[in-house]
């Protein structure tokens, strides 16, 4: 085991992520505390190098298999993939791409599975921190300018961190994303379902298949065993 302090880590994020966390954090302007929140975004170049894989994940989790299962899926990555993800499961991204699906009106941003793309959640990631450092493209779109770029584009303002910023990039490059089935990630938040979502929500809520992990988002109870 070992144990990385927050605030070294903070120190070392902090000069990567800062031009994104204004794009991405729920603040106004950029905190350093908030750079914890984009840690996955840089991983890659903060972890040891001897260390090639990594599954970063929420504290609000309950395991239904073991997470070994969850590793072994790094050997179902195609090629050009660096990062495991599973869909986002509420209309959130619906929402937040309100401006873009406006001027795109045939656009498959923000639209729900199977055809749709309604971005990613990123209580569980696989992380390959080998292919993220020897990803041209994705440490291109870490640089400051392209980041502005995409956020231009999609006129896209999140507040959910790196979830946000994988989501945005996934519209661009969904060839970075190996997608992960509902069941690794099973969101039960309903927050959307009450907020002008009602008549869509399902499409992003339903998951067939035995739930290996449950995701207990917006402090949504878990069920028992």
């Amino acid at each position: 085991v070992i144990v990385h302090d927050v605030n070294e880590l903070t120190e070392k994020l902090f000069p990567i992520v800062e031009a994104m966390q204004k794009h991405f954090s729920a603040g106004s302007g950029t905190y350093y505390s908030d750079s914890i929140f984009f840690l996955s975004l840089a991983m890659h170049r903060i972890m040891p190098k001897e260390i090639t894989q990594i599954i970063q994940v929420d504290l609000d989790l309950k395991y239904k298999t073991n997470i070994q299962d969850l590793f072994d899926e790094f050997d179902n990555f195609p090629e050009g993939a660096i990062i495991g993800i599973a869909r986002e499961m509420q209309p959130v991204y619906r929402h937040t791409f309100w401006q873009y699906r406006r001027e795109n009106p045939r656009t498959k941003v923000g639209e729900p599975p199977p055809d749709g793309l309604p971005g990613f959640n990123s209580g569980v990631l696989l992380l390959n921190l080998e292919a993220m450092r020897q990803s041209k493209l994705y440490n291109q779109l870490l640089e400051p300018a392209m980041v502005q770029k995409l956020t231009e584009k999609y006129h896209f303002k999140g507040h959910l961190g790196d979830q946000d910023f994988f989501t945005m990039v996934g519209m661009e490059h969904p060839e970075l994303f190996y997608v992960l089935d509902c069941t690794w990630n099973r969101q039960l938040c309903t927050w959307w379902r009450d907020h002008g979502y009602s008549d869509v929500f399902d499409q992003y809520f339903q998951c067939e298949g035995e739930v290996k992990i449950y995701h207990g988002n917006c402090n949504t109870p878990i069920p028992e065993d």
